[in-house]
């Protein structure tokens, strides 16, 4: 009889460890952190996040960053960042913008007395002046045009009432009906939530292009990033390689602006810092005329 307890109590002991270290296994699976899961969005995630940016800070709470990578998505990459602090109060943010013809980064930038500029979203390439959904201080410059690719204006970098930048979906009922002060739609959005968006396979997703984005993240500041392309010395992204560089540059929320030969930014004292595309070659000089652009403003250090 001692025997038989002895077996059984043996018996459950092994089961109750199996069961506990089962138990183990199944809940570190479920519970992956999300720092855990950026990491293994891609070998590129990480190698964005060991960069050594060359970096100089414009004015305060205003840095520009750039770096050449070589392999970056198995490929050759010149990327531009903006890294703009929402926490100083001197920041200001503006969208200059035409409703005809055209105007260049640069040019709305000086204009404006900025400290950094990017290109903002899509245009008529032929009259000029958006053709997405624009409110500016409430004012509705432009709605979007019919028939417009539903994709590319899924999202927009607003500003709310209370005057704090953001990354917001387009609502079901339609722009208009965005609470925010100021709203330039765009897309595709990117991250949201702090999750990657899955996107729809085609080829204006799938191909590389140069490329414009924005985004906010979780410590309250701004990214905006320019991707060189169409050039052996920068091939461009595509839109899941630029999901995971705004990623990895921190961002919860992250939209797309208009990209290819729109490409731009600008930064005080140095001009046109990224390559635009237009004039087919990997110079500052083939800047293109758009409709809006977003500029930032901060106070400089003596």
């Amino acid at each position: 009889m001692r025997n038989i307890f002895f077996v059984c109590f043996t018996v459950l002991g092994l089961v109750i460890f199996q069961l506990g270290v089962y138990g183990q296994k199944t809940a570190g699976q479920l519970t992956k952190s999300p720092a855990s899961q950026s990491e293994e969005l891609s070998p590129d995630y990480k190698t964005i996040k060991a960069t050594a940016w060359n970096d100089s800070t414009l004015a305060t709470g205003v840095v520009w960053k750039h770096y050449h990578f070589s392999t970056l998505f198995a490929s050759n990459q010149f990327v531009n960042v903006l890294d703009i602090n929402l926490s100083v109060a001197e920041i200001a943010i503006d969208i200059p913008h035409v409703t005809e013809g055209f105007i260049k980064t640069s040019q709305a930038a000086l204009d404006n007395g900025a400290t950094a500029a990017i290109n903002g979203s899509y245009f008529n390439t032929t009259a000029g002046g958006s053709t997405v959904f624009f409110r500016k201080n409430g004012i509705i410059v432009k709605n979007t045009e019919e028939g417009f690719t539903h994709y590319r204006e899924n999202g927009a970098f607003a500003i709310t009432r209370e005057n704090s930048p953001a990354i917001i979906k387009r609502p079901s009922s339609g722009w208009e009906s965005a609470d925010s002060e100021t709203i330039l739609s765009s897309g595709p959005l990117l991250i949201y939530g702090n999750e990657i968006i899955e996107q729809e396979q085609t080829a204006f997703n799938l191909n590389r292009h140069p490329r414009t984005a924005i985004g906010i993240t979780a410590n309250n500041h701004i990214i905006a990033v320019v991707v060189d392309g169409r050039n052996a010395q920068s091939q461009g992204m595509n839109i899941e390689e630029l999901s995971i560089l705004m990623k990895a540059l921190g961002c919860v929320e992250a939209l797309n602006m208009d990209g290819g030969g729109s490409s731009t930014m600008w930064i005080n004292n140095k001009g046109v810092v990224n390559h635009p595309s237009d004039n087919k070659l990997f110079d500052n000089e083939g800047e293109r005329g758009v409709a809006t652009i977003i500029t930032f403003k901060g106070n400089y250090h003596k």
